[in-house]
């Protein structure tokens, strides 16, 4: 654990800082964006996070092709400020979106375009360095060249000069150990050069010049099919003689863990056959020549049975690329929910010996009854892969220590390195003397001791290192869950919460500042704990009891999670799969198991019941709107609900749906009112039957939709169909923690609905999220229920069904001109996807821009609550009010979820629509 976090203002707030420490005789610890896997960015010291307020891009020169920059500056902040002078900063590993100049510096980062740019190393010209004793130094060939550091060094260089030229490999990827090649005159005595890849063990950097490259301004992609990814691995020398920008690999089971962890994903589909791929990206100055090139390149691996796809759309390419960037993370579960850890992850070896080492690692898994999926950068012998370690039992870790001796002795007899890109730290640096001589471990030592003689510097890392196996976090146990069920299934972690609890790794997808919709909250805040593994970091550290030690009651982990918006995105966003709507669900239903509950988890969290009450006495509604429309009243209605001032109450509607669907309708032995009954359909099938779920929401707010949707129903030959009792998902009490009250509602559903699942009616849920908790949140609460099996898989949205009649759509559609912009609910995003929305809407003829980034912010009860107003409309304006303000005013403005359109019409924006309203549009039958 750190002794403390401090985040610098500026530069010389981290001096006094260091100060400080150095007063008090503290370790410190400078640190990046904190995605590092192998140690370095934890330690029993004072972190230093530049990632909040250090982060300014200086200057750019494009002439001299060099960039100034301090350490918190994000990768692609800076690639995309080279951008418009034709420049790119080289190094991209997959965290490019978050990771910090700064830290790829400590670590020596790499990333997919290395066959091209070199690794960071290869890429830096000048360091602004602080040492731990307070001296500032400018380092590099520009720099001054004397002084008690730089002479100590220029003689360190010469002593070892022999040792160092015999000793290391020659070798692109040699990240492991310290740069004293850097200190030798045929390589230019560069000090600048010989720090980078020192994980914060010596100096603090503060600033940085790094050079950048021309790119080119066209990409394409030749994907390579491979029978295996030993095959890829040999051929991968005959690539790169075509000169390529990138050479990447992949593994079958990367694929399968993929298609595991997201069901609807299809990207993987456009791969070409085979079960190892090599990813080779080309570039030019125009389309035309990059796609040339990367065609070239599929040619010339024809005659070795390779398969090929070319691809040069740049959406294309970027699909195709997540399904590479997010391996780090997929591959830590398995399908069947083990686990697999870093730790061996990134060694590299000589390219042209790549396929024999992949050979001889799988045996070395085999031989230690490990198994591990791979994937990496091929063209540079560099291999990622996770492996299922079992760290929870001594008899595992001592396993876990003779696999890597193993791994290291044959990484070594490959003439490679323990690490390629990720660095040593604690995970690899005591196997160091297996890969250097001991003359070289000593002078990492005395190179250590010039910059840092009170050895303050993230210590007991590459220098002296603490043992591999002595600091495993996840063996500490977690007394708070042992031996109490969690009250939710948690079936994809084998009904553990303390192994739902591990998945996070630190990966740090969640802290990028844009893509994807976790983590709105963060995303607002910029505050480490409202991040998705901020949030699962206090959760393991609630469950462990160590340093968070009041449990359940714990403050911490409560503010933390107050901010929450449960919607989801992590889900579908975190490569690790994390799902913190259903961790906070557990924490709250254990949190006040006996206690009383927040003032809106009475109101808003049992919300469908008191609708379900009102709309029992005619003319209620009208009467409580009319309350509502008074501000005395509606102050103090709000004040006893637990809701935000600043929030209006949304008007109910005069009638519920199910009140005027029924009524003219005969009610049958099943319970069934017939909505629709087409006679445009006379040899309709009989069969033809769905259920239209009445959710809260629509029922009560806007039944014009489901009016909308039961029109559009019977006009593609459905017989409509609504329950005759009453229905609910429990999403509100479930998103509130009431699991039992949740149970109760959706056992009294199944029971309605049983007539209908026996018969295999499918169910037609309009309102995103009840669809959500009905396919994912049911199974979840109701394992093992024979009917919830049945429900679950009989859920369809409204645009799945229109989806199997695009022909007929496009055929009817009588307008032309319809435009949209359309806002994804984020529990659409996460448990069920947008492809059939999309596909609708095209043949509807419908012109739609979909925004995929970015939740309304209202969430549910989330936007409603007391104290989240400011949260809420922050994430509101950082997508979709400014795109709905951006639109013309003959935009439709498409929202399928009731929170997404309240926030809208509570904003001041025009009137959103839904999918079916618009449909009914598009197809002439709105009137």
């Amino acid at each position: 654990m750190p002794i403390g976090v401090v985040r610098p203002r500026d530069v010389a707030d981290a001096e006094a800082a260091v100060a400080v420490c150095r007063e008090h005789g503290v370790p410190v610890l400078p640190r990046g964006a904190g995605t590092s896997i192998a140690g370095q960015a934890v330690n029993t010291a004072v972190v230093l996070d530049f990632t909040k307020h250090v982060n300014n891009i200086v200057s750019i020169d494009p002439d001299a092709r060099t960039a100034r920059v301090e350490p918190g500056v994000v990768c692609d902040a800076l690639r995309d400020a080279a951008r418009p002078h034709g420049l790119t900063f080289g190094p991209d590993p997959s965290t490019h979106n978050r990771c910090t100049l700064g830290g790829m510096i400590g670590n020596n980062a790499c990333g997919s375009h290395s066959v091209a740019w070199g690794k960071t190393v290869d890429n830096v010209h000048e360091l602004d360095v602080l040492t731990y004793r307070g001296e500032r130094l400018t380092v590099g060939p520009g720099a001054p060249a004397a002084g008690a550091i730089p002479d100590a060094l220029r003689a360190l260089g010469e002593r070892y000069a022999g040792d160092v030229r015999e000793a290391f490999p020659d070798l692109t990827r040699r990240v492991s150990g310290y740069n004293l090649d850097q200190l030798l005159p045929e390589n230019g005595f560069d000090l600048a050069k010989a720090l980078v890849g020192t994980e914060g063990t010596c100096v603090t950097v503060l600033g940085a010049t790094v050079r950048l490259v021309e790119s080119p301004p066209a990409r394409a992609l030749a994907v390579l099919g491979f029978q295996d990814a030993y095959l890829a691995a040999d051929h991968v020398m005959v690539v790169r003689e075509h000169n390529p920008l990138t050479i990447e690999g992949m593994d079958a089971g990367l694929i399968a863990a993929l298609r595991a962890h997201n069901p609807n994903e299809t990207t993987s589909r456009a791969l070409p056959d085979g079960g190892g791929w090599l990813y080779v990206e080309t570039g030019g100055s125009t389309p035309e020549e990059a796609e040339a090139a990367a065609h070239a390149v599929a040619r010339a691996m024809k005659p070795y049975g390779a398969t090929n796809v070319v691809v040069s759309d740049p959406a294309k390419m970027r699909a195709l690329w997540r399904i590479r960037e997010d391996g780090a993370g997929i591959l830590t579960r398995s399908p069947d929910g083990g686990e697999a850890w870093p730790g061996w992850e990134d060694a590299a070896v000589p390219p042209e010996r790549f396929g024999a080492y992949l050979r001889e690692f799988d045996a070395v898994l085999a031989r230690h009854g490990r198994r591990g999926v791979y994937y990496g950068h091929f063209g540079d012998g560099c291999l990622h892969v996770r492996i299922d370690f079992d760290l929870l039992t001594r008899d595992g870790i001592a396993n876990f220590r003779a696999f890597m001796e193993d791994a290291a002795d044959a990484v070594v007899a490959h003439g490679g390195s323990l690490s390629g890109e990720h660095g040593d730290g604690q995970a690899r640096a005591e196997l160091l003397p297996r890969m250097y001589p001991k003359e070289i471990i000593t002078g990492f030592e005395e190179f250590k001791a010039v910059w840092d003689p009170d050895d303050k510097m993230n210590p007991n890392r590459v220098v002296r290192p603490a043992k591999m196996d002595e600091d495993l976090r996840v063996f500490v146990g977690m007394p708070l869950l042992e031996g109490r069920p969690p009250e939710l299934a948690f079936a994809h972690d084998r009904g553990s919460f303390a192994r739902a609890n591990r998945r996070c790794l630190g990966v740090g997808r969640c802290i990028t500042g844009s893509g994807g919709v976790m983590c709105p909250s963060y995303r607002a805040t910029g505050e480490e704990m409202h991040s998705t593994r901020g949030r699962a970091r206090l959760l393991f550290e609630m469950a462990t009891g160590e340093v968070i030690t009041e449990g359940w009651r714990s403050p911490e982990v409560a503010e933390a999670l107050d901010l929450c918006l449960s919607c989801k995105g992590c889900k579908r966003d975190c490569p690790v799969g994390v799902d913190m709507a259903a961790y906070k669900t557990e924490f709250l239903s254990q949190r006040y198991k006996r206690r009383l509950r927040p003032l809106s988890h009475y109101s808003m969290g049992a919300l469908p019941r008191w609708l379900r009450l009102t709309a029992r006495i005619p003319g209620l509604p009208r009467v409580l709107n009319a309350a509502a429309r008074r501000p005395s009243l509606a102050k103090l209605a709000k004040a006893l609900a637990g809701i935000a001032p600043e929030r209006a109450i949304p008007p109910l509607a005069p009638r519920p749906f199910t009140s005027s669907a029924s009524r003219g309708f005969r009610q049958g032995e099943s319970r069934v009112s017939s909505v629709t009954e087409s006679a445009t359909h006379p040899d309709r099938n009989p069969d033809s039957r769905v259920v239209l779920w009445p959710d809260t929401f629509t029922d009560h707010f806007d039944p014009v939709i489901a009016e909308a949707a039961a029109s559009v129903l019977g006009a593609l030959g459905y017989r409509v169909e609504v329950p005759g009792g009453p229905v609910c998902c429990g999403l509100t009490w479930h998103s509130t923690g009431q699991v039992d009250a949740a149970r109760r509602v959706l056992r009294r559903t199944l029971r309605t609905l049983r007539p209908w699942l026996e018969e295999g009616v499918p169910v037609v849920v309009l309102e995103p999220s009840c669809a959500a908790a009905l396919r994912a949140d049911l199974p979840e609460l109701l394992p093992g229920d024979p009917e919830a099996a049945k429900l679950a898989p009989s859920v369809r949205t409204f645009a799945e069904v229109l989806a199997a009649h695009t022909d007929e759509l496009s055929a009817r559609s009588v307008r032309t001109d319809l435009r949209a912009l359309v806002q994804v609910h984020c529990h659409q995003h996460a448990d069920l996807g947008a492809e059939d929305d999309r596909a609708v809407l095209k043949a509807l003829g419908v012109d739609a821009e979909v925004l995929d980034s970015g939740c309304c912010g209202l969430a549910g009860n989330f936007g409603f609550e007391r104290g989240h107003y400011e949260v809420s409309m922050a994430c509101a304006e950082r997508v979709l009010l400014p795109a709905v303000r951006a639109a013309d005013e003959d935009v439709a403005v498409l929202a399928d979820g009731f929170s997404c359109r309240t926030q809208l019409r509570q904003a001041g924006q025009r009137e959103p629509l839904h999918l079916a309203q618009l449909a009914a549009r598009a197809l002439g039958l709105d009137g």
